[in-house]
């Protein structure tokens, strides 16, 4: 079974034309992540990672709402 996680876009690197990559917080827990296929991703935006790549942007209210999900299955064991 594949995850993909929500995480917070936190940093955006421009520097290489050829790949755009980020740091994404998964709270507390930040990462490198290629945005290549979210190009309309910016600071702030809540994306869907998996393997290092984000492959969708979500609205704030519905990231938090995977988040706490998340959190609850992690705390219920």
């Amino acid at each position: 079974m594949c995850l993909a996680i929500p995480g917070k876009i936190v940093t955006i690197d421009d520097s290489n034309e050829d790949l755009k990559m980020g740091k994404v917080d998964f709270s507390g827990i930040v990462k490198d992540v290629c945005l290549d296929l979210v190009p309309e991703a910016n600071i702030g935006d809540y994306v869907i990672v998996h393997v290092g790549f984000a492959l969708n942007v979500l609205d704030e209210e519905e990231a938090i709402k995977n988040i706490t999900l998340i959190n609850e299955m992690l705390n219920s064991e």
